[in-house]
């Protein structure tokens, strides 16, 4: 029996490392035991940080995002202090264009006319009668971030294994005594769950996978075209600073179907070169997929569970990378001090079960 003297958790993804990091910069002792990090939703999203452009409606869901969002710049300062190296994160606001009139409130003051929307983003398509423009929103590059936490939780002495699946909550009096992998048992005094699209093999929660799709296209002049996200109705496009045009994503309920397909990638560039079409011209540089983890409500799992010493902190669907500091924040408070943010249980799973 391998044994942990404080928290094990389960799950090395974006949570999971996030938490971790939060947990150790508390003095906390804390394992991480990752199934497989290159297949994290993590490297699967765009990065895009955006409460406002998703148009979430006012609900504790938004308050947990603008929280998150407001403490970005902060996170993201102290994770490349500790490495040295960036994320990518940019400030850059997101652009929501739209195709039709009468979507558009004209005493909003996000929104462009469509003349306006056309100084503020040249090139964009004749068919765009407005939009609304979002300076807080901004973007991480995904990669580089998990990159970073990877680095981070190495150089904070964190034990992370990777490659060890857990296959077994080994439960006993309300409580988890200790977890099953293929390469030995390990126990500790607390557990989180963060094991996102690949939760509902652990515990029975309505946690499920949401296919992915995405590509990349190279900007081969200089300087990049484009200076903050567009978000449209059919697409997002995510320019890079370092001249990558991440578009995406398809949304599919195919389990974990695997790879990238041609009807995927004809609706990404349909859409994008729809929205924008100076992308017509680009080269493409990348394709690749992931899972999403999807709820019923499109809202995560947060908080205590059915067991005692076992916390859930998953089902972020869209919103993982944005919802990172906020949900290691949290759940760590929780942990460390056993107290529960008022916003945390409009999160709680027994949402689902509550008649």
């Amino acid at each position: 029996m391998n044994r942990v003297s404080d928290v094990l958790i389960v799950g090395g993804g974006i949570i999971g490392l996030s938490l971790a990091i939060e947990l150790k910069l508390r003095s906390v002792k804390v394992t991480v035991l990752s199934r497989n990090f290159p297949e994290a939703a993590t490297h699967a999203a765009a990065g895009m940080l955006a409460p406002q452009a998703e148009k979430i409606p006012p609900s504790p869901m938004l308050d947990l995002c603008l929280q998150s969002r407001s403490i970005y710049p902060d996170w993201i300062r102290k994770l490349e202090e500790i490495t040295g190296f960036e994320t990518g994160y940019w400030s850059c606001g997101i652009l929501a264009p739209v195709y039709h009139a009468g979507e558009q409130l004209l005493t909003d003051k996000f929104w462009l006319n469509q003349e306006e929307i056309q100084q503020h983003q040249p090139g964009l398509s004749s068919e765009i009668v407005g939009g609304w423009w979002y300076p807080d929103d901004g973007q991480v590059d995904n990669r580089a971030l998990a990159h970073v936490l990877w680095m981070a939780a190495q150089q904070l002495g964190i034990e992370v294994l990777e490659g060890v699946a857990v296959t077994e909550f080994v439960r006993e009096n309300g409580r988890i005594k200790y977890v099953k992998t293929a390469v030995g048992d390990w126990q500790a005094e607390r557990y989180v769950l963060a094991t996102g699209a690949w939760s509902q093999e652990l515990l029975p929660i309505p946690v499920y996978p949401k296919k992915g799709q995405m590509l990349s296209l190279r900007v081969c002049s200089s300087p990049q075209p484009l200076n903050q996200v567009l978000f449209g109705d059919e697409t997002y496009i995510v320019p890079r600073k370092d001249g990558r045009i991440v578009i995406g994503a398809t949304s599919e309920n195919v389990g974990f179907t695997p790879e990238n397909t041609a009807a995927g990638i004809q609706q990404l560039l349909s859409g994008a070169t729809r929205l924008y079409p100076p992308l017509k011209n680009l080269p493409i540089l990348e394709f690749w997929w992931g899972f999403r983890p999807a709820t019923p409500d499109e809202l995560p799992i947060l908080g205590t569970s059915a067991y005692e010493n076992l916390t859930l902190a998953t089902g972020h669907y869209r919103n993982g990378i944005l919802l990172a500091p906020i949900t290691a924040l949290l759940i760590a408070d929780l942990l460390e001090k056993q107290s529960a943010n008022s916003l945390l249980g409009h999160f709680h799973y027994t949402r689902f079960t509550e008649n």
